[in-house]
């Protein structure tokens, strides 16, 4: 029988899950056994999993799940440096020459387990067919503008916390820009048709920001793009990946731009692709904003996880598209689980991608 062995989150601020009660059910009743670990944070009861039929297991025993279980979590696991025998499902970035990921892979062949990197989860095309995309785009514009607004102010951004729904992080922002006294400012958004880049532009519009949308024609031409620079906000929903040219050159922290926050919603700052050049390191939920220069300002939001700023929308959202792929688990190696496993085993046996 398949096992599947859902995991409590380790990392702080990640309230997200990437399956819901019902998709236990619907698993349970293929076949699939369920095992869900206790966690207290976590934006869903551990009760309504057990409800649904998943066995219910202490938070943090995946380390001794059985041999043949399929520890699913979303963020990384704790960096304790230990061998990884089992078959992970989370998303690992460990596949565009990060160091950490580096690390993770020698973890993977120390202990011989697989990881089946969620991002790497396609169809034959090499379209997702699952991603938090939406929500982290529509958080990303959320954190920007509570820079820009501290901004205004004379400070920079302070710590943030998740929001019970969409409805109240819309209220709180809204009443800090309009703390501001200050007219809306103007943003670029590049991969406006993705889905990070509808979210990031559905919250600007929202908050009454005009948006300037772009995608790849926009950028076809490879830079330079001097426009970025024109306008206050700018906010990245281009992953990281051969080809993606540079948005934002080393460079551009001098003086004579309009441009003082980026939001990097793809947030791979260590990649070797990485399209902006003004930072090295993400950011975290106590110091969402990095300045990398003055006068004028320019802060950069570069928060891995941030669709956990509204946990209960992204993880049902998220939980709903994975579900019909989490029901295919009976065929690992076949279909999106195969591609995921063959990208794995370039990348650990240091083949070119």
């Amino acid at each position: 029988m398949t096992h599947l062995w859902v995991r409590a989150e380790s990392r702080a601020n990640e309230d997200r899950v990437g399956i819901t009660p019902d998709g236990v059910a619907a698993l349970r009743k293929q076949g699939i056994h369920v095992t869900v670990e206790d966690s207290g944070r976590r934006i869903i009861p551990t009760a309504d999993y057990e409800a649904a039929g998943a066995s219910i297991a202490p938070e943090g025993s995946w380390t001794s799940a059985p041999d043949d279980a399929l520890v699913f979590g979303l963020k990384e696991l704790p960096e304790d440096g230990t061998p990884l025998r089992h078959r992970h499902i989370m998303f690992g970035h460990a596949f565009k020459g990060q160091p950490a990921g580096r690390v993770l892979l020698d973890r993977f062949r120390a202990g011989g387990g697989t990881l089946y990197d969620l991002e790497y989860l396609v169809d034959e095309d090499g379209r997702r067919l699952a991603a938090f995309g939406y929500w982290a785009g529509y958080a990303g514009a959320a954190v920007s503008l509570y820079a820009w607004a501290a901004q205004q102010l004379g400070g920079i951004c302070g710590p943030i916390a998740p929001y019970r729904d969409r409805q109240a992080l819309d209220a709180d922002l809204r009443a800090h820009l309009d703390g501001t006294a200050r007219p809306r400012p103007h943003a670029i958004v590049i991969g406006a048709k993705g889905r990070v880049g509808t979210g990031a532009s559905d919250l600007l519009h929202a908050m009454g920001v005009t948006v300037t949308r772009w995608d790849m024609a926009e950028t076809a031409h490879g830079g330079p793009f001097p426009e970025i620079l024109g306008h206050e906000i700018f906010i990245n929903a281009i992953l990281a990946q051969p080809g993606v040219p540079v948005f934002v050159p080393a460079d551009a922290v001098r003086p004579g731009r309009a441009l003082t926050v980026i939001g990097d919603v793809a947030c791979d700052p260590t990649s070797d692709f990485s399209p902006i050049k003004v930072y090295d390191r993400t950011t975290d939920w106590a110091q969402p904003a990095l300045r990398v220069a003055d006068h004028p300002p320019l802060d950069v939001v570069a928060i891995d996880n941030l669709p956990s700023l509204l946990p209960r929308e992204s993880s049902e959202d998220y939980a709903a598209q994975l579900l019909p792929v989490l029901q295919q688990l009976d065929a690992l190696d076949a279909g999106a689980w195969g591609r995921a496993r063959a990208t794995f085993d370039r990348h650990v046996s240091g083949e070119p991608a």
